[in-house]
């Protein structure tokens, strides 16, 4: 189980391009509710390792993560946000208990499923 580290320069290729549901964790080390989700989203992760991709995003890192996180409307920390084919699908926002990420997760890939069948027919339909 791997938790991708996103930056500028890989997020294309971790999150617009990817083949499957993105969930992607706005977070940065000052955060107290960010560390108190860190070992939640170790075991969710580990728990949906080949249905979703796992991601973290560290809005501090730089001035230019912070102006670009808050094009995605990220305005506190954590965030979590969801990504399907390339739009953002849904957010969470707050510390998670485990149980309610669960539930999310398994709302979004019912959803995903979805999404995955319109792309599909929009491409058949060009």
């Amino acid at each position: 189980m791997s938790i991708v580290d996103l930056t500028i320069s890989n997020w294309d290729d971790e999150v617009l391009h990817s083949d499957t549901l993105v969930l992607i964790e706005f977070w940065h080390d000052r955060c107290g509710w960010c560390k108190r989700l860190e070992p939640i989203y170790q075991i969710v992760a580990k728990k949906y390792q080949n249905k979703v991709k796992f991601t973290k995003f560290n809005v501090l890192e730089s001035q230019e993560n912070q102006q670009f996180a808050s094009k995605y409307g990220v305005m506190g920390t954590p965030t979590l946000m969801f990504f399907c084919e390339a739009r953002s699908v849904g957010v969470l926002v707050g510390f998670q208990p485990q149980d309610r990420l669960i539930q999310q997760i398994e709302d979004m890939l019912n959803n995903h499923q979805e999404c995955v069948k319109q792309s599909t027919s929009l491409t058949r339909a060009n």
